[in-house]
């Protein structure tokens, strides 16, 4: 009965924690640069529903979505999953 309670328990909080993240509510073009290696990004800022400030960066194009300045970590090749994992963290 005790495990029984505590995974009723663990699983609400998984979902009370999904619920209250927080996502994206508007993306904006900031500026681009290039690497010293040559590689031409974009950098977008992202409002997140939490009041906060992230930013992603485009490359390839705008073919691969990153999370962070000039960054090629937590990439997506769609915008939106970028910017709602840019809140997530």
């Amino acid at each position: 009965m005790k495990k029984m309670l505590y995974a009723v328990l663990c699983g609400a909080l998984v979902v009370s924690a999904q619920i209250f993240a927080a996502t994206p509510t508007d993306i904006n073009y900031c500026s681009k640069g290039t690497t010293f290696t040559g590689a031409k990004y974009s950098i977008y800022t992202v409002r997140c529903s939490n009041g906060s400030k992230r930013e992603i960066t485009a490359w390839d194009n705008r073919k691969k979505w990153c999370v962070g300045n000039a960054s090629k970590k937590n990439c997506s090749n769609d915008q939106l999953k970028a910017a709602k994992n840019a809140c997530g963290n």
